[in-house]
């Protein structure tokens, strides 16, 4: 960066940078205090978020989450990552709900009601009609004494926060808070409930996480059977490229022992490195003798997230599949990760 760019020492420049890092360290803050909290001796906090865990594990319909303003986007997002992580839920608008809304929650719901305040007059009204109606509630907000509190079988007490707003008004640090908090209580979930990647995988089969979350079986472009001969590693160079040079060549030989089990590959790079040696008698010697052993390899139940792990740390062109048995079942090529835009060329 040349020095005409850069910041004065004492000029606005640093003054605004100054500001970006208190608001940052204020949001920061607000997260490492409710922590703290948390994690002290006897923390009542912690008995209440339990019981609020407990809530949503038994719950067999679908978290609905409310909140007014800032509160409520933040509460959108609460549900998706709940849905995400298997738990049914959608968002109900405190005002919505009043004048019909309140269809969209049965009895077997839990709700979580946001409110920094805990006096949000929409979101308190809507907690002392669940109430009424029996359908269990679980609020959050910086009050403990609050009405909403004081409506909800469970209330999660986010604690005193500073706003990052110089003004101390704008929501920044507490629908942080209250962003994290909701994170954490569908993780909280998600891991009593041993949800796994594969379970998230099919709430995500698009995009990257799709791609990475697959197996790699059902991306294997070149498969023993179809499109990629096994060859005995006892066969001769010049006779095993002729049998793999036969039809859509792949870049890799895949060897095996009399066992039928995996032993080598032999890539188009060493036939390169054998060629450029200038020593043409290796065509006429056992492929085994030349052939790289015990190669890495992926297994059947592998996702592509492995094969990408697997290319990242070892550099690798194409990556042998094999059963349970180590047979081979195909070979994956990295221009096919390269395709699916899993890794960057």
């Amino acid at each position: 960066m040349s020095a005409s760019v850069l910041p004065a020492t004492n000029g606005p420049a640093t003054a605004e940078r100054a500001f970006l890092v208190n608001a940052l360290t204020a949001e920061a803050d607000a997260i490492r205090r409710l922590a703290e909290r948390l994690a002290a001796p006897s923390s009542p906090e912690a008995t209440a978020w339990q019981a609020a865990i407990d809530l949503l594990v038994a719950c067999p319909g679908h978290v609905v989450v409310s909140g007014m303003g800032k509160s409520g986007l933040v509460g959108a997002k609460i549900s998706a990552t709940l849905a995400s992580l298997g738990q049914p839920s959608h968002v109900v608008h405190p005002a919505e709900a009043v004048h019909g809304d309140l269809g969209r929650i049965r009895t077997g719901d839990v709700v979580l009601l946001l409110s920094f305040s805990g006096e949000t007059d929409e979101v308190v009204t809507l907690a002392a009609i669940l109430k009424a109606d029996g359908v269990n509630r679980i609020g959050m907000s910086s009050k403990p004494a609050s009405s909403l509190a004081r409506l909800c079988d469970v209330h999660l007490d986010l604690g005193p926060i500073v706003e990052a707003c110089p003004n101390g008004l704008a929501p920044t640090a507490s629908s942080t808070a209250m962003l994290a908090a909701g994170d954490v209580l569908a993780l909280a979930v998600s891991r009593r409930r041993n949800f796994t990647a594969d379970d998230f995988h099919r709430r995500h089969p698009g995009g990257m996480l799709g791609a990475n979350l697959k197996p790699v079986t059902e991306i294997i472009r070149f498969r023993v059977g179809s499109n990629l001969p096994v060859i005995a590693d006892t066969t001769l160079v010049r006779d095993a490229l002729k049998t793999a040079g036969e039809g859509r060549r792949a870049g890799a030989v895949v060897l095996v022992d009399p066992s039928g089990r995996l032993s080598g590959i032999f890539t188009d790079g060493d036939l390169r490195r054998l060629v450029n040696s200038g020593n043409a008698e290796f065509l006429d010697q056992p492929i085994r003798a030349v052939m790289t052993k015990q190669p890495k390899r992926l297994g059947v139940d592998s996702l592509v997230r492995d094969a990408v792990q697997l290319i990242r740390e070892c550099r690798l062109d194409e990556i042998p599949v094999v059963d349970h048995d180590d047979r081979p079942l195909g070979l994956i090529d990295v221009q096919d990760l390269f395709a699916m835009r899993v890794v960057e060329d």
